[in-house]
């Protein structure tokens, strides 16, 4: 007799320093993602598209003041956490018990890489926080968009007004790059890596691949 619990779904995340263009190429990625299922036989299969900051009513809230207010590098971690548990608990674990995959803008992996390289926050102090909330947890497949700082600078400097984060200067922005390298280091079977100084047609091929990794995983 065939089971009639639903396959689980599968998480994917999206990363890199403000301004590599990750943001624009996640919607790329979502549309063809959804059109791949619309055109699949069998059961039907939504795609969840998120953020973190955010992702729910909660998280919302907090994304708000995480963007604005000033506060104290451990109190940004906390709240980080706080919205990304009940990111999980809400969201992301219910659509995947649901066999729906999720894709989000930004996930652990940005904690490290601002709050801790960026901040300098104790690695080891987060990775506490990151038991404790999520409790091994982890997207199925990360995309990390990689990017020079500076070229980073100029585009976001194009194209809209700074939040908090994105007003840090240039050598803020190269701990963030260096954190990031570092969580491909420690998981690389995780990570996607793509050379987002090139054309955007060039990062679309990548995410091309990455949509065929993922339906392979």
């Amino acid at each position: 007799m065939t089971s009639s619990t639903p396959a689980r779904g599968r998480f994917i995340s999206f990363e890199g320093i403000d301004g590599a263009g990750k943001s624009t190429h996640l919607a790329r990625f979502v549309a063809a993602l959804r059109a791949r299922f619309a055109a699949e036989s069998g059961p039907a299969r939504a795609v969840v598209l998120t953020r973190e900051p955010g992702g729910t009513p909660l998280g919302e809230r907090l994304r708000d003041l995480l963007l604005t207010e000033p506060m104290h590098p451990d109190t940004e971690a906390l709240l980080m956490f706080a919205a990304r548990h009940e990111h999980v608990a809400a969201l992301i674990e219910p659509a995947l018990a649901r066999g729906d995959w999720v894709v989000s803008d930004r996930f652990a992996d940005a904690t490290f890489a601002y709050q801790g390289a960026g901040r300098g926050l104790d690695v080891a102090r987060l990775a506490l926080l990151e038991r404790f909330a999520l409790d091994g947890f982890q997207p199925d497949l990360t995309l990390l968009f990689d990017l020079d700082p500076a070229i980073a600078a100029a585009r976001r400097a194009a194209a809209r007004a700074a939040d908090r984060f994105e007003a840090e200067d240039l050598a803020f922005f190269e701990r963030v790059r260096a954190g990031y390298r570092a969580r491909v280091v420690a998981d690389p079977a995780r990570f996607l890596v793509i050379d987002a100084a090139r054309t955007p047609e060039e990062v679309a091929a990548d995410i091309d691949l990455a949509l065929d990794r993922a339906g392979r995983a």
